[in-house]
């Protein structure tokens, strides 16, 4: 079966066409590296024909909301019209556990917006929403440093490993479309704060981490609903520590 992973050459697309590929599938890396632009459409036709499946889980190069809102809208747009004239029968997204309750960052609402054009685009489609990584960990802390201190919320978290979100959207990708959205979340939930303070023990980074119920998470308030999930979840299986001693390169979804 041909599959293309549209921003198959980031952190989650990487692992996914690896995991892909060692399963005997045909799988196709699109991103502006491979000549595809979903943004612009550039490369899609000819990267689609012919494939069964769409992964998509690519990420807007910028953060800021006009920006995010432009990629998540363009690129939705472009994916539902080649995929249509493809003949694609299963669209599968990434996205983020408590997208709909963190609808105070520009963020947040360009992955609803994205969630919506995919239920309406006519598709058969997956939604995998996924908490944070654990690879953003430090991206985390440093946003939140003040000098030797780093102060974050006490709200409940449960990151997951990448190597866990990729396994669980190759799944998803050769099951059938289930045409609604599944969770998956890290075996550990604690505190943000406890979270993070453990990570830069772990790593001999000597900042403080302090717990505030007040600290924002970039920018927005929450509490201990927004970043966790729903009822059953399907769970990683790598904990933290584990993580931690495994070799690796942190980087950025693309």
């Amino acid at each position: 079966m041909k599959i293309v992973v549209i921003g198959g050459s980031g952190l989650i697309g990487s692992k996914v066409v690896k995991r892909l590929t060692e399963r005997g599938h045909e799988v196709f890396a699109a991103s502006p590296k491979t000549g595809v632009d979903s943004t612009t459409g550039q490369g899609l036709a000819a990267a689609l024909a012919g494939a069964a499946a769409v992964v998509d889980v690519s990420n807007a190069p910028s953060w800021e909301d006009a920006a995010v809102l432009a990629f998540f809208e363009s690129s939705g747009r472009n994916l539902a019209r080649a995929e249509k004239t493809a003949g694609v029968r299963h669209h599968v997204a990434l996205s983020v556990v408590g997208t709909e309750r963190l609808q105070d960052s520009g963020y947040f609402r360009a992955k609803l917006t994205q969630e919506q054009l995919i239920k309406t685009s006519g598709i058969p489609y997956t939604i995998v929403r996924a908490t944070q990584f654990f690879e953003f960990l430090g991206a985390i802390a440093g946003e939140r440093a003040e000098q030797k201190r780093v102060r974050l919320s006490n709200a409940s978290f449960q990151p997951i490993a990448a190597e866990d979100v990729a396994q669980a959207v190759a799944d998803a990708a050769l099951g059938s479309p289930v045409n609604g959205t599944i969770e998956i979340a890290g075996p550990e939930r604690m505190p943000l704060s406890v979270m993070v303070a453990r990570y830069l023990k772990a790593i001999n980074d000597p900042r403080e981490v302090a717990g505030d119920p007040q600290a924002p998470y970039y920018g927005i308030r929450i509490d201990d609903r927004s970043l966790v999930p729903g009822d059953n979840p399907r769970l990683g299986t790598i904990r933290l520590d584990d993580w931690i001693r495994q070799p690796r390169a942190d980087a950025r979804v693309g």
